[in-house]
């Protein structure tokens, strides 16, 4: 006779502001290593050249452009598409009601008690 626990995982119903947090973090994630998949091979591929010349080398607004289209342009991307992120795409969530003092109101209440049960007990040895 065999028993299986039930598997309580399956009737779990995630909670609304973790899913969203995820879903925020897989897609700041996926930002992240598009920016590196273009900034290292166009940074390496552009920028390591051998017998360069300082005087030839190809500016972008001042800027080597291997320099500006590496590493500039994609942190500008990058940059552009966070301010969007944080602005528009992202969810405000109801985290409840803060119970702010609680816990120390708790605990001095507690500390009282401690001290009267200590002056208590040393009045009456």
């Amino acid at each position: 006779m065999s028993t299986t626990p039930s598997n309580d995982t399956e009737s779990m119903e995630l909670d609304p502001v973790f899913l969203h947090s995820k879903r925020e973090a897989w897609i700041i994630l996926g930002l992240w290593v598009v920016a590196l998949l273009w900034a290292v091979p166009y940074c390496y591929m552009n920028g390591y050249q051998t017998g360069l010349d300082p005087e030839t080398v190809e500016t972008t607004m001042g800027i080597p452009s291997w320099v500006f289209w590496g590493i500039a342009f994609p942190w500008l991307v990058a940059d552009v598409f966070t301010i969007w992120f944080c602005l528009f795409f992202m969810k405000e969530d109801d985290l409840g009601v803060a119970h702010e003092g609680e816990d120390l109101a708790e605990e001095i209440a507690e500390m009282h008690a401690k001290q009267e049960d200590a002056t208590a007990g040393g009045d009456e040895s």
